[in-house]
């Protein structure tokens, strides 16, 4: 017989974004959810804690891995790395939509030792990518730009897609930053399998191709360029406008200067070249993964990501899980949060755990310190919920 007097199981929705170079958002949530669901042998907590794990992405890294922990099917494939040597990546396929990103393709992680290829590295293995996703015959293919290591507008990507870059001898250019300034011509021939697909670039990223808040001058110092490099990749770029330009590609300068062409390298240029619509990554990947009506069954929603502070406030991930959470008592956890307590209100904050409340170990490189200390932090939220 029940007993009706037992208390209502509390019911929780775990949203993280990952720990970048630590866990992944599957990988926190777990770790928060072990230490929840041991509510019954936490002092003071008399209820079961029902957790819902919905590991999230914003249309950087990990969001392939996000679409697959919500049930999408991970398919395999080996493109071209940033560098030319093979990369064993994956892409996300529900039948419908595909999810292909540019971190496990031609990411800065994929660099050979780590070692950055300012002018060198290119895109082309995202294309590859596409081509696969392609394949599958999606009605969608939802482009994650974040995380890239090349400044090459786009130009392997769009290699890979069928058009040809020539220099001034005629000769077809692979695509890279350096290779933007050698362009005199290009030939279109897009892939047919591209035509009728929806293409959608999910990033936050508002910044145009070229200029003072250009990709070179914003994000080049990151993917290790100096000032020269800075400066030949921001020339480079205009000449690929230019080029494109002279070939009567619809709107190729006005789209040079969109928000979010910038973003990737200069990959955002290329996809609104393609026709892709530039969306919210948070919103549309909080859309694709169903996150509203997975928070109305909850009682309590947890987010967060390896850092908080100003920048989330901006917009990033946890902050647009908080705007859409409906009034629930929202809870973040953080390795560290840059974000004083008098400022927790503006993104309705009731709670801020992090890392390193925990220890005095630098936890962002140690993914089993992480993992036990968010376990810990579960068990700590479970025990102050009522």
């Amino acid at each position: 017989m029940q007993n009706a007097t037992a208390p209502t199981p509390v019911r929780a929705l775990i949203a993280p974004d990952k720990f970048k170079g630590s866990l992944t958002a599957g990988e926190v949530a777990h770790a928060l959810a072990a230490g929840l669901r041991s509510a019954a042998k936490v002092p003071g907590r008399t209820g079961a804690v029902h957790c819902e794990l919905l590991p999230l992405a914003d249309g950087g890294d990990g969001s392939v891995d996000a679409a697959v922990a919500s049930g999408f099917t991970h398919r395999s494939v080996t493109v071209s790395g940033p560098t030319g040597r093979p990369v064993h990546a994956g892409i996300a396929f529900d039948g419908a939509t595909a999810v292909v990103e540019v971190a496990n393709t031609c990411g800065l992680a994929q660099l050979p030792d780590g070692h950055l290829q300012p002018l060198d590295a290119s895109s082309r293995g995202f294309g590859e990518a596409v081509v696969f996703a392609l394949s599958l015959n999606p009605a969608r293919v939802v482009l994650a730009l974040g995380g890239s290591s090349s400044t090459d507008g786009g130009m392997g990507m769009l290699a890979a897609l069928g058009y040809r870059f020539l220099d001034a001898a005629g000769r077809e250019l692979a695509g890279s930053g350096r290779d933007l300034a050698k362009i005199r011509s290009v030939r279109r021939s897009p892939l047919p399998e591209l035509s009728g697909v929806e293409l959608v670039v999910a990033s936050d990223v508002r910044n145009p191709l070229t200029g003072p808040n250009g990709a070179p001058a914003v994000f080049g110092p990151q993917k290790g360029a100096g000032p020269r490099d800075i400066a030949d990749l921001d020339s480079g770029l205009e000449n690929l406008v230019a080029t494109m330009e002279n070939a009567e590609v619809a709107n190729a300068r006005a789209l040079a200067g969109h928000e979010g062409a910038g973003s990737a390298g200069g990959l955002g240029y290329a996809c609104l070249l393609l026709g892709a619509a530039h969306v919210s990554g948070a919103d549309y990947f909080l859309d694709l993964l169903d996150f509203d009506s997975r928070k109305d069954a909850c009682d309590v929603v947890i987010t967060g990501e390896g850092s908080i502070d100003e920048q989330t406030l901006a917009g990033k991930l946890p902050a647009a899980v908080a705007r859409r959470s409906g009034g629930r008592p929202i809870i973040a956890v953080a390795g560290r949060s840059l974000l004083p307590r008098e400022r927790w209100a503006e993104m309705s904050l009731s709670r801020i755990y992090t890392l390193a409340e925990y220890t005095d170990q630098d936890s962002s490189r140690d993914p089993g310190l992480s993992a036990a200390l968010l376990s810990r932090i579960g068990q700590d939220i479970a025990a102050a919920l009522p």
